[in-house]
Order: C-alpha cells, then structure tokens, then sequence
C-alpha cells in the first residue's frame, strides 16, 4: 500500500513513527510528504517531540527529502496539493485540518491518488468512518472522514453497549488535553471560553462527536448528546458516558457482557488497573476503558470511563482505515 501524507502536523508525524516501527517487509510505504513548513523545520520536529519524546534514529534534512535511518521520504512544499505528482499513491492521507470543502477535498485526487482519508471530521467527506462502528458501510467510496479522535473513542463503545443490552439515551462528556484549537495566552477566538488560556484553565466547550456520532449510528441518532472540557495536559483524553440502558441488567451481568464484547472489538482495550492519563501514552487502542471507574446505578444506569491517546489511537485508526480503502 503507497500512502502519501499531506500535512506533517502532530497527526501526519505520528502516522510516520507508526509507519517506521512496523515490522521490516511491512506492505505499508510512505512514498511522498507534503507540508508548507520548511524542510528543516519539519525535520527538527519530527526528531524532537515533545509529547512523545525524541526519535531514536537518525533524521536528516536533504535538499528535497526527509531521511530518516538511511530511508529517503520526498518532500513537497505546495499549498495547492493538485500541482503534486501522487500516480500511483493508493490513499492519500489528509492531516491538514482544511480539507473540508470539495474543492480542497478532491485536490489529492486530481494530483493521481486513487482515494483520499481526511484526518478530522469533514463535509466534503463522502462518509464519515469509524472502525468498530460503521466499517462495514465503507465500500467504495473515494473521500473518506476518519472522524475525530473522541468518535473514534465513543462510538466503538457505544455500539458494544447496545449489542449488550440496547441505548435508551446517553451522555457522554470528554476530558480533553489541550490542541492547536486553544491559544497559549488569553486571546481571541470564536468561543469565549476558548479564548482563554490553555494550559492554566479547564475549559467548558462542545465536541464535534456530538453530531458525528449521529452519522455514524444513524440507528440511534438523537439519543446520544455530548460535551468537552478541554484541561491542562498535553495528550491523552477521557471519555466520560452515562447510559440508559435499553433493557434492565444485573450489574454483574452487565460486567461480564461489556467484558466479553470488548475482548472482541479490534479497536477497544480493557485495564483493572488504576492508571492516570500518562500511563496511556502512545497506547494504539482507539479507547482503554478502566474497569474500576465502571459503575451501575439501578438496573438501567451505567457509567463507563475509558481512556485514549487522541493522537496515537487516532493515528493507528488512520492507518488501518487507510489499508480497508486500499483494498476497494
């Protein structure tokens, strides 16, 4: 599978670690980078990560490449990705964060690739897809949204839930680090509470898993709401749900069955071990859910705590919806 990265942000240079650390004869390659930062600068912060710590190997700045341990990665600089030669690419992965109209959606295909994931949600998207949710309804569509990191998270479980035992109605808040969306020190944006500072508040907001949770399990669209508090961490997020169940449960019922489905998912972990936000980093899992945190009120109520690592899972996602898209 040739795969091209537009946008080497956190999520195009975490896809490219992962991609690095496959095992040697992997079918996964990288054959093309596009970014409008400079050359160097993309280098230096692929090497140096703050989040994730510095990258073990070597990485070298070419005159039109990234080298990283003798391996050559081309690299463009084109705000326009439609003047980029991508013949032969199979997916295009998308981690700009603007691809959300047609025209700037479309641009990977007009430049030769055959399909295009966009890393975020997005309009243009011919369908919004989660693994473990609605892979299912995939086929062979050209423009695909992998949704946001906290769908990713949330939907899986949700759907694992009404196997179990049905959704009459849920809530779900996310506990979220801080991102690019959020200014250093207090200034201006669009919603006022994120206007603040980032990294001294917890902050109040909404979530786009609201609405894209409705797309994805369209069968239980209007029962799930949802809301953010963006808190002063660098990575990993929480997800938070409160559900009416559709039928009544024992609680130990309820445990074994999540138990036993979860085993089953491919995108969700399990952990009776009681771990704190930094013990999840870099864990590829879309959500870890903490077995003490779990409660049952009653014979309807549920509370599920999980974790997930907002850059790390949702890049792991990217790479194995990406392999689905390669095969259609």
């Amino acid at each position: 599978m040739k795969l091209a990265i537009n946008g080497f942000g956190r999520i195009g240079r975490t896809i490219l670690r992962q991609v690095l650390a496959l095992p040697q004869g992997s079918d996964v390659e990288v054959v093309l980078i596009n970014d409008i930062a400079p050359l160097d600068t993309c280098a230096y912060l692929f090497k140096y990560d703050s989040t994730f710590g510095p990258y073990a190997g070597d990485v070298v700045a070419e005159s039109a490449a990234l080298n990283i341990d003798g391996h050559s990665f081309p690299m463009t600089h084109s705000a326009d990705l439609s003047s980029v030669n991508l013949q032969g690419v199979d997916v295009l992965l998308d981690c700009t964060g603007i691809a959300r109209t047609s025209d700037v959606a479309r641009q990977g295909l007009s430049a030769g690739a055959r399909k295009v994931l966009i890393s975020g949600p997005s309009p243009a998207a011919e369908i919004t897809l989660v693994l473990g949710a609605n892979d299912d309804a995939l086929g062979d569509a050209q423009i695909v949204s992998n949704a946001s990191c906290t769908t990713n998270g949330l939907a899986p479980l949700i759907k694992v839930i009404d196997t179990v035992a049905g959704v009459a109605s849920a809530h779900m808040t996310t506990i979220h680090c801080y991102t690019n969306s959020q200014p250093m020190v207090d200034a201006p944006r669009g919603d006022l509470a994120r206007s603040r500072a980032g990294a001294l508040s917890m902050v109040p907001t909404t979530t786009s898993a609201t609405h894209l949770i409705d797309e994805v399990l369209p069968h239980l669209a209007g029962r799930i709401s949802g809301a953010a508090v963006r808190v002063p961490t660098a990575s990993v997020s929480a997800v938070d749900l409160v559900v009416t169940l559709g039928r009544e449960m024992q609680a130990s019922e309820f445990d074994t069955a999540l138990r036993s489905a979860v085993a089953a998912s491919p995108v969700l972990g399990w952990t009776d071990d009681p771990l704190v936000s930094s013990d999840l980093r870099s864990r590829s899992e879309s959500l870890v859910i903490a077995g003490p945190e779990t409660r049952q009120i009653g014979a309807q109520q549920i509370r599920v705590f999980g974790w997930y690592d907002n850059e790390w899972g949702f890049s792991a996602r990217m790479l194995d919806v990406a392999r689905l898209m390669a095969t259609r």
